[in-house]
This record gives C-alpha cells, structure tokens and sequence, in this order.
C-alpha cells in the first residue's frame, strides 16, 4: 500500500515523505547506496516496471542494497492524527501506531453485525441494530411468548393467533385472533349474508328491513285471486295477465273507449262494442293526421332560411332539360325562404326550357311571394329589390367567375307582390312569378362553367333596408 493517507495535526518534515506517493512512508525501506527512503509498496511497484534505478538520482539499484528502515518507521508512526471518520464526527485525535486501537472502539467505525446478518453499520448504531433491524436476531412474541428470529417474527407480526384484535366489520367486538374467523362467519352483527330470495348481499342486522322491500320476496295476490308465493316485482305483470280478478280497462282506452271490468268479462265486452270501438279508432286516425300535417308544416317552417338569400341547386340538370323540352311549361319550385326574421316568404320558379318569349331558347326564372307566418305583421305589398344570378361554377383560382346577375324593383301594381291570400301555395301554377322568361340563353349557358357536374346554382337575394332588420 502506498504512504498513510490520513489528516495531520501538524505539516510533516519532508524526510518522513515517499517521493513517490508524497504521503507520509508506510513501511519506509532505505536504499543504503546513496540513503533515498521510500514506502516499501512504492518502491517495489515502481521497480516491477522493469527500471532498477533509485527513483530521486537515477543510479543503478541493487535489491540485496535496500533496508527497512525501523528508526523512521517509528518516527512516521509518532505523527499525530485525526480520526478517519473526524468528518463523520468522531473527535479523536493520536499518534499514527494508536489508530487501530481507536477504530477498535470508535463509534463511527463501519463493523459487521455480530449475528453474521451481513449487515455493516458503525459501531454507534449497533444497539439499535441489534434490538430492533438484525433479520437474526432473537425476539419473543408478547402475545404467545413464540421465540423467534428477527426476520421470521415480521412475518408473525400481524398473524399471531393469540394477538386480540377487533372485528373487521368495525362491529366493536374485540377477540384473539384465532377466534375472529368464527366470528365474522356466524356471530358478527355486521357481517354480509345474502337475501334468500334475491341473492344480494346486505348487513345482517339490516336483512329484516330489506325483506319488505326486496323485489323476490314472496307475496300474496292484493285480489286474492288464490294464486300464491308471486315474487314481490311480477305482482304488476301477474295482475295485467294471468290474475283471473284483476279489473281491466278496454284494449280501445287510446281511442276513447273507458270500460273497465274483469278479466273474465273483457270478451263479452270487446264483442258487444265492436261498432263504437270502431268509430273510436276512425275518430283518433283522423285526429292523429291532422296533427301529422301540422308537425309537417312547423318542421317545414323550422327548415326555411330566414337571412334573405337563397342558393338553389337545381342537380341532374340534363335530364330535367330533357324532361321540361317533352312536357311544356314545365316548372321547377325551389324551396322557399324568408327575406329575415319574420320577414316575407318567397320562393324561386325556374323553366329550364324556357316559358312564354324564352320557350325552347332560354332559362326562364321567376319570383312569387307565398303566404307566410308573419304576414299580419308587415307591410304590403312587397317593395324590396330582388337579384337573381346563375353562378359560374369555374375555378376562381384559374380564372375569375362570370355570374349572369339581374335585379328589379317590384312593382307594387303586380298582384303578385300583394298580400297572398291563406289559399295560395307554392304549387299554385295559376299564379306566375314575377322574373325574366329570357334570363339566359341555352347557348350560352353552355359557354362557362355555369353547368357543372350536371348540375346549376341559381342564387335570389332580397336586399332589406337595415332599419327593418334591427
């Protein structure tokens, strides 16, 4: 080993130093050719690299030539120390040759567990170690006076059957172990036991209560029909069809009829009544159509845009073309919108083959105005301006699109922009819409992309002064 490493009270003189390891020499030998000392470990690793020269002036070395040197040895081992765990807190302070004789009883000395546990602490928490943490140490339960080792008794802890301990069910009850078992199966008031009926667990001293409410607990007929042990939640379905004294009303009571008799009498009734029963049923169908219409006509109302523009895509445009050339004045009804809130309702005509001076040459469009919700509320006849406009579908990426746009005042002379009487539908082909029988030419509509994918967009837009909207 190299020089002693450990922390001097005083600066050492230099002669007490290996030049090699620069710590005060352990095992000084003396080179007696030229009197160099060295730590006889450094000296011996330093000459096993195969130089046999004195490491301070390079002359050859001779190993019959080097000496122990005691007279030093005893000077270095009078060096006073501090202890090698002063940092640890260990205050004592010697001479060198007194070290181990100190580590023999310093309390902050690592030593191993004298029960062979291979556990290795300083000797200051030994007792502790011993009485309480060492896996081989010998400990007697307080409960069966069981001698144990350490590490065997943490696995008695808490399974002694003679540690009185209380109910787990917190039922106040407190027991040895052993006995606990017993207990909580056949004697604890808080113990689990399922309902003889329904299976469900519940407290033991609370089955009693549950019993009056359990849905299989058997129970008689309330009409005494005779039919016994019906569980508690089959009583409805047992007394609307299979108790023989049960009162029934009619299979008509939706439609009006409120008889009501027994079971057994229900027969005679439903064939003495087979004509009212009828006119009942009658009387509910055509109530129930009327109501029918009328959620129609509200979910219609609820589906119309009310913000006075209207986008109609008018799809599979080739065939319709078709169908309007083989049947004249034939006339395509978009769906109808408002001009705002509470506003007028207006709908959008279109003849793809024309009408009037545009038939067979042109698109046709028109505008008519339909009875509304709120017609009570505003004013007639309808005077607002009105466009119209084919939507070039081209990419505006590629080229900026061409709208075919027309806008007019109505006049407030033409019957149709009057009030619409209640009468008046959207179907009603009487009544033409005021527009343009020569919108666009069938020509040129084919010049742009205003047909796309067979398909056109024909977009009306009501210009509404602002004062009006707010």
């Amino acid at each position: 080993m190299p020089g002693y490493d450990y922390k001097l009270l005083e600066r050492p003189r230099r002669r007490v130093l290996c030049p090699l390891c620069g710590k005060p020499m352990r095992e000084p030998v003396r080179v007696s050719t030229c009197g160099h000392r060295f730590c006889d470990t450094c000296l011996q690793e330093f000459l096993s690299e195969g130089v046999f020269k004195c490491p301070e002036d390079q002359l050859p070395l001779d190993y019959a030539k080097i000496y122990p040197d005691p007279e030093l040895e005893a000077q270095v081992l009078s060096l006073a120390i501090r202890c090698i765990h002063s940092e640890e807190g260990c205050r004592w302070s010697g001479l060198i040759r007194h070290l181990q004789a100190h580590l023999g009883t310093c309390g902050f000395n690592v030593i191993p567990c004298p029960n062979r546990c291979s556990t290795k602490l300083s000797r200051r928490d030994l007792p502790q170690h011993l009485q309480h943490g060492c896996p081989k140490r010998r400990v007697q339960c307080e409960f069966c006076a069981g001698d144990f080792t350490g590490e065997a008794f943490e696995g008695h802890q808490g399974t002694c059957p003679q540690e009185s301990v209380y109910c787990e069910n917190k039922c106040g009850a407190r027991m040895m172990r052993r006995l606990l078992s017993q207990h909580t199966l056949t004697e604890c008031p808080k113990r689990t036991q399922p309902c003889t009926y329904c299976a469900k667990e519940f407290v033991f001293d609370t089955i009693q209560n549950h019993q009056y409410q359990c849905p299989r607990y058997p129970v008689p007929c309330p009409n005494q029909c005779g039919t016994p042990n019906i569980a508690r939640e089959d009583v409805p379905t047992h007394l609307k069809e299979s108790c023989s004294t049960a009162m029934l009303l009619c299979p008509f009571k939706e439609a009006g009829c409120k008889h009501r008799c027994p079971k057994l009498a229900m027969g005679r009734h439903l064939e003495e009544s087979t004509k009212a029963h009828l006119g009942m049923v009658c009387a509910l169908v055509s109530r129930q159509r009327q109501e029918i219409l009328e959620l129609r006509r509200d979910v219609e109302e609820l589906s119309v845009s009310s913000d006075g523009t209207l986008i109609w895509k008018i799809s599979d445009y080739a065939r319709k073309l078709q169908d309007a050339k083989t049947r004249s004045n034939y006339e395509f009804f978009s769906p109808p919108f408002y001009t705002h809130k509470y506003g007028y309702k207006l709908q959008v005509s279109a003849f793809l083959n024309g009408n009037g001076s545009g038939e067979n040459s042109h698109l046709s469009v028109y505008i008519r105005v339909l009875p509304g919700e709120y017609d009570n509320l505003l004013e007639w006849p309808f005077s607002y301006r009105v466009t119209f406009s084919l939507l070039d579908q081209s990419d505006p990426s590629l080229s900026k699109p061409q709208h075919i746009t027309e806008t007019f005042h109505p006049d407030p002379n033409w019957k149709n922009f009057q009030k619409p009487g209640a009468s008046r539908g959207s179907l009603d082909e009487s009544t033409l819409g005021f527009g343009y029988p020569k919108f666009i030419s069938h020509e040129d509509i084919k010049k742009r992309n205003y047909v796309r994918d067979n398909a056109i967009f024909i977009k009306a837009s009501v210009e509404i002064p602002q004062k009006i909207l707010s």
